[in-house]
């Protein structure tokens, strides 16, 4: 199983498929154990939530959840369009990642 994942946190991504198709978002989290992402603003689910303490009242909370990552894709922050990354090595011999469109890193 491939332990890494295209996108990190705070990258900005396009939703390829699903109910969120085509919505631009931040990535929150990112769970490589589970292929998952978790996407600002994206695949809101609904979660009802017990009171914690007495007299607190029981609450219904709409909390974005995880998708796979593979139906994201990363947006350029230079160009702005959606692109697979590329990557090259910088003067320093560092791995960066470059975007396929306007060939800057990020």
């Amino acid at each position: 199983m491939n332990k890494k994942l295209h996108v990190k946190t705070g990258d900005t991504v396009v939703i390829l498929s699903g109910k969120d198709k085509g919505k631009t978002g931040k990535v929150l989290e990112v769970s490589i154990k589970e292929q998952k992402v978790i996407v600002e603003g994206c695949n809101i689910a609904t979660k009802h939530v017990k009171p914690t303490q007495m007299g607190q009242s029981g609450q219904i909370v709409k909390v974005p959840a995880a998708l796979y990552a593979c139906k994201v894709l990363a947006v350029c922050p230079h160009c702005g369009k959606p692109t697979r990354l590329a990557h090259d090595f910088d003067a320093k011999g560092k791995k960066i990642r470059v975007c396929n469109h306007c060939k800057k890193s990020y």
